[in-house]
């Protein structure tokens, strides 16, 4: 299939040939002609599988082919709900990108950056407002966003927010939407909460799913290190001096972990970046950027921080901690191995993760290769 058999405008199928986009990804294949139908939907999908474009381009289309009622300011008629910065930040890109030979508006309000000249820009009106639930209350809160005109709002990485715990702001946010509005919503999983908020936000919606929640990309090697717990750093600081390790992101499960795996490597001339919920705007996009560019090697992140991470080509994924959600070690090694490249993902293991490999291994109906030979083996008890 081709973006033009989608019946997207002209000037959608210009933007796309100029972001070379040759061919529709499977979400975007289903979702877009469901939403120029003008149905709610509700998509199953992981990051790396398109869906930013699949909601955009007939958001995009459907705007431009209706244009606001009365004169004034341009009246917010699009808001699209994501859970960190980084992904805020990205969409807004994308939108912009997609819509480039449109005459709309689209603006991102984000925290961790001066409220100022998000107050100004939404001062001049937009069309498209992407943003991160608290700070979107804040200024809800200060009066100085008005979402009665929106027609189209779009949940973004759901779960995400859910375990953020933004979900109540998300609840705050859509009671001063209007009622009648189409809705658009997005989770890689699908815990009780997610599918009690589906119920109530959509009506009779279009299902898509790419992906089944828990299928592994079948291209990455997956391999894991039964290690103890304070031979990790030692064990990481070994496998770097593989130079098939291009570039990595290293998972772990806390932001004082993030910090100190940075740390480790940098000391063991690694060059790495920890990217977390408490570090500035700013200094987690200079890590992103110099990761991007190659000055960095490694990019140590918690699984909130990573969401909206978008990178084309990621040689491997670590899990210096593994996950106790088994769709969480799907979602992170995702990350390799994406638009048909192949990848790999390696993951420690210390005694008490042993739990966490057993779910992760029954879930994904595969037994993940052990790595017996290497200088920091277990000792079993």
């Amino acid at each position: 299939m081709t973006f033009e058999q989608l019946a997207l405008k002209p000037e959608l199928l210009k933007a796309l040939r100029k972001e070379n986009y040759s061919q529709p990804t499977p979400i975007q294949e289903q979702a877009i002609p469901v939403v120029l139908a003008g149905r709610d939907l509700f998509g199953c999908a992981q990051t790396g599988t398109g869906k930013t474009a699949a909601f955009s381009l007939p958001i995009l289309q459907l705007l431009s082919e209706r244009p606001p009622a009365g004169k004034g300011k341009r009246p917010i008629r699009s808001l699209i709900l994501t859970p960190t910065r980084e992904l805020a930040l990205q969409i807004l890109d994308n939108v912009k990108a997609y819509g480039q030979f449109l005459s709309l508006r689209s603006l991102a309000i984000v925290g961790g950056v001066s409220q100022k000249p998000q107050e100004e820009a939404l001062e001049r009106g937009t069309d498209i407002l992407i943003a991160t639930p608290g700070r979107l209350m804040d200024l809800m809160n200060q009066k100085l966003v008005d979402l009665t005109s929106v027609e189209i709002l779009v949940l973004d990485e759901a779960d995400r927010m859910l375990d953020m715990g933004f979900i109540h702001d998300v609840k705050r946010i859509i009671a001063k939407l209007p009622a009648r509005k189409q809705t658009l919503f997005f989770s890689a999983t699908m815990p009780p909460e997610i599918s009690k908020l589906v119920q109530s936000l959509l009506t009779n919606p279009a299902k898509v799913e790419v992906t089944p929640a828990a299928t592994t990309v079948e291209r990455i090697e997956q391999s894991v290190y039964l290690v103890d717990k304070p031979n990790k750093m030692g064990l990481l600081i070994h496998l770097m001096k593989d130079p098939s390790i291009v570039s990595a992101i290293v998972f772990t499960r806390t932001k004082h972990g993030a910090d100190r795996v940075a740390r480790g490597l940098n000391r063991a001339n690694v060059p790495a970046q920890a990217i977390h919920g408490d570090k500035s705007q700013n200094a987690r996009q200079n890590a992103l950027n110099q990761f991007k560019n190659g000055t960095v090697r490694v990019l140590v992140a918690t699984d909130i921080a990573a969401r909206g991470i978008d990178i084309e080509e990621l040689s491997h994924v670590i899990n210096y901690n593994l996950p106790n959600v088994p769709e969480t070690y799907v979602h992170r090694i995702g990350r390799t191995g994406r638009a048909g490249q192949s990848g790999v993902a390696i993951s420690f293991c210390e005694t008490e993760e042993l739990p966490y490999l057993k779910d992760i291994e029954k879930t994904i109906k595969k037994t993940i290769p052990v790595v017996q030979d290497h200088p920091y083996p277990m000792v079993l008890a």
